[in-house]
């Protein structure tokens, strides 16, 4: 008998004893073993008939269609190959999914036929839980190549086959599995192999068409990073021609996308040293003219190189000055913050100051504001500008008092690398610049020096500025708003002070009033400060003297609104238990108000250095008790009315602040 025959029906007897034993004869392969117990363990039955339960319904099989198509169509490319080699003789070419449902089969009209009463279909489960050891069960459970042949399946009613099956893989996860079947005495070890080779290319293929999508979606990505991008982005070759520009160049450079970057851009040394020694710049100042007008930038420019390292362009990113000055403003608090809702007050003069700064946050104008220290200048400066048509532009501020003489023009007109020994490398930008869009608010103008009033003067006429050791004319778009506790008018009699830059400064004047013109506004300043005071220090007040409020509005402040503020948070400070008494006022405010009577000798005290409140109101008090006594010649009654008190709370306080009639 041939030996070929003699081991099938060898391995048809380890079936059966297995079947029917559950025991296996060494002659079955490991991988074939193995199969028939988890078939066993699965509950298959070696001798049922056609299985259809697990079969997917039409609504089942479209969908997982659907889901696969761009994998079936793949695949099939490649089965219709291998089924060309077999056509003709019995063969059918099987696709499945992960899970062993068939997608696709080809195979003769013939064979198709006999493939169907197996319920070799497209919806059929062919899982190894299911059907037992087959093809493409095993490889899917094996995630191995294998061939299953004749009474090596686990089921009869398949047992006439031979089934080749290797899994298929994208990238690291099982899709699914191919299978090339047919009668068991027409098939040949390189059967296997044709069918893992078919697999390979289907790999292949799926990695290759992945590979392909990814680059479609990166180019895509890369699209619309490069037409939405806020900087300007221009793509030139080896020579500086430009190959692309996004729309936010294109603006930069009239549209004119053809040009040569010689045409436009001042510094190509720099440009000209990346694209032929490959050396990236970053940060670079560069200016680019566009028609009449001369646009500045920080530009970054980086070489592109091809896949031996030969470079064949650039990359040249370019990021408009304005828009870092913004940036740079914004987060180093060169904002307004105040508007005229914060300015607090009833009385008429402030109302008057508040109405006039509000109109003329509505011009261009400059505007003058006058006023003692501490009376809010730069309040009103914030307010003007936060209500003005440059609200979202910047505000600088500078005072003109406590920098240096010297330093006075590098600090608002800026200076070039190397302008002066210690100038910061890369020169320094400077505030009219910084504040270019926006308002620069000149504090203590009066202050600036004769030789740069000179230069403030012709800025404001020209519009204009050139930095120190530069010269590059700086178009600036700036509003000033100027202010100063001094007399300009009496310093420009001096000499001291131009009287044209006055003129051009002095076009809306504003005087702020101070504290102590406006004392009916003290009650509602009290309040505010008093609680932004308790909140910011954490401290809760439960009880104000009402007393307190005629103490502060009998007081002079000469630090105007500045003072104010200071006191209070220095009674907060001092509170005891949450309650606010005039024993917290400052005694220089008492001492202030304290005049004792020349004819009346007063209480016998410490020095001034160490005198008590307590014992400051107290004499204040017993002043005012004598002096109204005299007045009424020591009658009790007419006195205690005038002191709007009582008779006996009169004698009390007598006897308790010694004085007797």
């Amino acid at each position: 008998m041939h030996t070929a025959e003699q081991d099938n029906i060898n391995i048809k007897k380890a079936w059966l004893k297995f079947v029917q034993t559950g025991t296996i004869n060494p002659i079955v392969r490991p991988v074939i073993a193995d199969s028939w117990r988890r078939s066993y363990r699965a509950g298959v039955d070696p001798f049922c008939g056609v299985n259809h339960h697990n079969s997917l319904s039409e609504p089942q099989l479209d969908e997982l269609l659907e889901k696969h198509r761009d994998f079936i169509d793949i695949a099939k490319r490649f089965m219709y190959n291998i089924y060309h080699f077999v056509k003709g003789s019995g063969f059918v070419v099987i696709l499945s999914d992960d899970r062993g449902y068939i997608m696709e089969i080809m195979g003769d009209s013939d064979t198709l036929l006999n493939a169907v009463k197996l319920n070799l279909v497209k919806g059929a489960c062919w899982a190894e839980q299911v059907e037992g050891t087959n093809g493409l069960g095993t490889a899917l459970a094996t995630k191995k190549p294998v061939q299953v042949s004749g009474y090596e399946h686990y089921c009869q009613r398949t047992q006439s086959w031979t089934c080749s099956a290797a899994p298929i893989y994208n990238g690291n996860k099982l899709i699914g599995a191919l299978q090339m079947s047919g009668p068991s005495s027409k098939t040949h070890l390189h059967t296997l192999g044709m069918v893992v080779a078919a697999v390979e290319a289907i790999e292949h293929e799926i990695k290759v068409k992945r590979q392909n999508s990814n680059l479609i979606l990166l180019n895509n990505q890369l699209k619309q990073i490069f037409l939405t991008v806020s900087d300007g982005v221009i793509v030139v070759n080896k020579e500086g021609r430009i190959k692309q520009i996004n729309p936010v160049a294109k603006t930069f450079i009239n549209n004119n996308s053809q040009k040569k970057l010689n045409t436009f851009i001042n510094q190509i040394p720099t440009i000209e040293q990346m694209l032929q020694e490959g050396k990236p710049y970053f940060d670079k100042e560069i200016t680019v003219s566009a028609g009449t007008y001369t646009n500045r930038f920080l530009s970054t420019g980086k070489p592109i190189k091809n896949e031996h390292g030969e470079i064949i362009g650039g990359v040249i990113f370019l990021n408009p000055i304005n828009k870092i000055k913004k940036l740079v403003n914004r987060f180093s608090g060169a904002h307004a913050t105040f508007r005229f809702e914060d300015i607090l007050g009833n009385s008429p003069k402030i109302r008057e100051a508040v109405s006039i700064a509000s109109r003329a946050a509505e011009s261009d104008s400059s505007v003058l504001l006058t006023g003692e220290s501490g009376t809010g200048k730069e309040v009103f400066a914030q307010a003007i500008h936060n209500k003005s048509p440059r609200r979202n532009g910047p505000f600088i501020a500078v005072n003109c008092g406590a920098i240096p003489r010297e330093l006075i023009a590098s600090e608002l007109f800026g200076y070039e690398e190397g302008a002066f020994t210690g100038a910061q490398r890369g020169g320094r930008t400077g505030k009219f610049e910084l504040a270019s869009g926006g308002t620069l608010f000149l504090d203590e103008i009066g202050d600036m020096p004769l030789e740069q009033q000179v230069a403030l003067l012709r800025v404001l006429q020209d519009k204009q500025i050139t930095r120190i050791g530069g010269d590059k004319v700086i178009f600036v778009d700036v509003r000033i708003i100027c202010a100063t506790n001094q007399n300009l008018e009496l310093e420009v009699v001096k000499g001291n002070f131009r009287q044209d830059l006055y003129y051009r400064l002095n076009v809306i004047s504003i005087e702020l009033p101070p504290l102590r013109k406006r004392k009916e506004d003290i009650p509602l300043l009290f309040d505010h400060f008093l609680q932004e005071t308790s909140r910011k220090l954490g401290i809760k007040i439960n009880f104000v003297d009402p007393e307190i409020i005629t103490y502060l509005q009998q007081y002079q402040w000469p630090g105007n609104i500045r003072e104010f503020q200071n006191v209070i948070e220095r009674m907060v400070n001092l509170s005891n238990g949450g309650n606010l008494g005039i024993e917290h006022i400052p005694k220089e405010i008492i001492i202030q108000q304290i005049k004792p009577n020349s004819l009346i000798k007063p209480l016998t005290t410490t020095s001034n250095d160490n005198i008590k409140i307590k014992e400051l109101l107290a004499e204040k008090e017993r002043q005012e008790i004598i002096s109204t006594l005299l007045n009424n010649n020591g009658n009790i009654s007419r006195t205690a009315k005038d002191l709007h008190i009582s008779r006996p709370t009169l004698y009390r306080k007598m006897r308790k602040l010694n004085i007797s009639l």
